[in-house]
């Protein structure tokens, strides 16, 4: 997926949707640029604000347009939940998505890297494509030709400090995450209704 220049859009988003744009530097750059037009804004429509919802959440899991689109078409005709939170579940059960979550990469961007380039496999089976669909009871773990790579030096070391979403376990041991349940709500800062509304106009 195409991008332009990060911080421009980070900024404009007013949300640290990149890797690049996740640090201090940026946090502290956004505080005082805040600060500074504090009063100074013009009233954001609700339209404008869905958009901007729509395009933090696209650019967040790093999908395009058109992948965007296809997942709120499907969401949309989910029976027996809320279009918006099978929205956040198609997401979030993305391998590229899970590979980070579990901390195997530092970044989605990193982890799209590190399955396009076959590092992972699903219920040992190698899988090659970022968007893969993941359910409850897969296993992902290192392909054994890969554990020897810089990718993976220290991993249990570096995943000590990970933070583990409770819909996913890793053994770091075996090298080995395991989807345990349904994608839960904790820690969300995107607005996926607000998208739903966005594209119900």
């Amino acid at each position: 997926m195409k991008i332009g220049p990060r911080y421009k859009i980070a900024r404009r988003l007013g949300s640290a949707v990149f890797d690049k744009t996740q640090t201090q530097k940026f946090a502290l750059s956004e505080a005082k640029r805040t600060k500074a037009v504090k009063g100074r804004r013009k009233q954001v429509s609700e339209y404008a604000q869905q958009l901007l919802e729509k395009q933090k959440i696209r650019y967040t899991y790093g999908v395009t347009e058109k992948q965007f689109e296809n997942y709120v078409k499907e969401a949309i005709a989910t029976k027996g939940v809320s279009s918006a939170d099978a929205l956040q579940e198609y997401l979030e059960v993305r391998l590229d998505n899970v590979v980070y979550r579990i901390g195997l990469a530092p970044t989605r961007q990193a982890s799209r890297q590190m399955v396009s380039h076959g590092h992972c496999l699903v219920n040992g089976k190698r899988v090659t494509v970022p968007s893969y669909r993941l359910k409850i009871g897969d296993k992902i773990t290192i392909r054994e030709g890969s554990k020897n790579s810089v990718l993976f030096a220290e991993m249990a070391k570096k995943l000590e400090k990970a933070f583990m979403p409770v819909w996913l376990s890793f053994d770091a041991g075996k090298m080995e995450g395991i989807v345990k349940q349904k994608p839960t709500k904790e820690g969300a800062l995107l607005d996926f209704g607000r998208v739903l509304e966005f594209y119900s106009r």
